[in-house]
């Protein structure tokens, strides 16, 4: 093993270092072909044995590259492995992982490589955000902003292009706006963001951290508040969700970093917020004692939901702390674009509205949904990561006309609505093929009524019958166009 591997950078010689890439989905790939590049020695192992999987690793072979696939292929870890990558969603108690901290061999996950490979001549600085929810939405609303504002920046690591892509391409990037999944961030151990936000903080993916020293909950606690150590300007934390601002109370920042909140209400000082329709900041304005900068109106966020103001303002937050004017916040409000699949209406039909919210994976997303309907069919189901739906269901079941439930945890929200709704008529569909979407539309169909939102709002991940939420939403926006098709012809 190499000693001073932990001092490794972007200039540093990889020649002699043997590198074992954990997973070759696009994070695994991109660190790979950039550990080559540098000189490394890689050798990819994966469980996996698709088409995709099999093209990257021709790919990757002809690099020079050594692939290993199927089942089996992450067993042991390969001789003499100086440095491990992990992809994110590997579970840290992945055979690969447990036998290189019993050889004290370093695990990086690729956020942290590409960190790294940053250093030391082309440091960008990283504006970053984590949350159980809504990470995705402030992210590109930053972006937005920050683009208003005529800077050169891109949104990447859990969403848009992997983040070592971008590190290492020639762009003049003023800044990076990052996002960060808590499965990356439990593999970083150096990163430095200039400003990072906590959105929130709920019960999600608990079954990744069973086994691990703490309690689920708390390890997945402990690796979203990993986004605020070492920051240099600003901790921005949710004045609505104490644990937040608790976790920046803890970090380990560097000396002048300050803690901004942000709040759906009037804002104490070092806080953004709103007052009479209107975003404010009193944070960073040198006169923000007794008075507020107005950043936008209520009006130029794409939604007035209260989540999605929540966003804006954490995003702004971010963009304000680099510097960003308000005018750029508003211009990049106003010109922002909600991403498929969150929230939105796909069609129309007797006044009865069809929302597709696929990319609602936890409970506290679909809340997000089901806070904005007076009236719905609810259409729920897949992955519950360990999840529960008590409080869900007591807290939505007077609007509730029905609950049409699939996927592999259906049982478990079933199991809630007997408990805390009994009144709520429900199906379950036992089916695991894709195409039962057709059935789960001809159900919501015959249930709703003028006035009602069919809401696809699963509260759970897609992959036990989808490749993702993305293929799921698509599922359900065809069969609700075509079931209405039908039911006009």
């Amino acid at each position: 093993m190499i000693a001073a591997l932990e001092s490794f950078n972007r200039l540093s010689d990889w020649s002699g270092v043997r590198v074992t890439v954990a997973g070759i989905g696009a994070s695994g790939f991109s660190a790979a072909d950039a550990l080559m590049e540098y000189g490394a020695t890689v050798t990819v192992v994966d469980e996996t044995t698709g088409s995709q999987a099999s093209e990257r690793a021709t790919v990757l072979e002809t690099l020079g590259a050594t692939v290993r696939l199927g089942p089996g292929s992450t067993a042991a870890l390969p001789d003499s492995t100086d440095l491990v990558i992990a992809s994110p969603g590997w579970r840290p108690t992945a055979a690969v992982f447990t036998q290189a901290q019993a050889a004290s061999i370093p695990i990086w996950g690729d956020v942290e490589l590409a960190w790294r490979l940053q250093h030391p001549d082309r440091v960008v600085p990283w504006l970053v955000v984590t949350g159980t929810n809504g990470k995705t939405t402030t992210v590109t609303m930053l972006e937005s902003m920050l683009r208003s504002a005529g800077l050169t920046v891109s949104a990447v690591g859990n969403v848009g292009r992997p983040i070592l892509e971008t590190v290492l391409d020639h762009v003049a990037y003023d800044c990076l706006a990052v996002e960060l999944s808590s499965f990356q961030l439990h593999w970083v151990s150096t990163i430095s963001p200039h400003s990072a936000a906590v959105l929130n903080l709920h019960e999600d993916h608990l079954v990744w951290y069973e086994g691990l020293a703490l309690p689920p909950f708390e390890a997945y606690a402990a690796d979203k508040a990993k986004i605020y150590h070492r920051v240099t300007n600003a901790c921005v934390y949710n004045v609505a969700d104490p644990a937040t601002q608790a976790m920046v109370e803890r970090a380990d920042v560097v000396e002048g970093a300050r803690a901004i909140g942000f709040t759906l209400g009037v804002p104490a000082i070092s806080m953004l917020g709103v007052v009479d329709d209107t975003l404010v900041d009193r944070a960073f304005i040198p006169q923000r004692r007794d008075s507020a900068l107005e950043l936008a109106k209520v009006s130029d966020v794409p939604s007035a939901a209260p989540h999605m103001v929540a966003d804006a303002l954490a995003a702004a937050s971010l963009a304000r702390s680099f510097g960003v004017p308000a005018t750029a916040v508003r211009d990049g409000l106003r010109g922002y674009e909600l991403g498929d699949h969150r929230i939105h209406t796909v069609a129309e039909s007797g006044s009865v509205r069809w929302i597709d919210d696929s990319k609602a994976t936890n409970p506290h997303a679909a809340d997000a949904a089901l806070s904005g309907f007076d009236s719905v069919v609810w259409i729920a189901g897949g992955q519950a990561k360990g999840t529960r739906f008590e409080d869900l269901v007591a807290t939505h079941a007077h609007r509730l006309r029905g609950a049409i439930l699939i996927g592999v945890d259906r049982g478990v929200i079933a199991e809630a609505l007997a408990k805390r709704a009994p009144q709520v008529p429900v199906v379950v569909l036992d089916d695991m093929d894709p195409a039962v979407m057709t059935q789960v539309v001809a159900q919501a169909g015959a249930w709703a009524r003028p006035g009602d939102v069919v809401l696809m709002s699963p509260g759970c991940a897609s992959q036990d019958m989808y490749t993702g939420y993305a293929q799921r939403g698509q599922y359900f926006v065809d069969a609700a166009r075509q079931w209405i098709g039908g039911e006009r012809s």
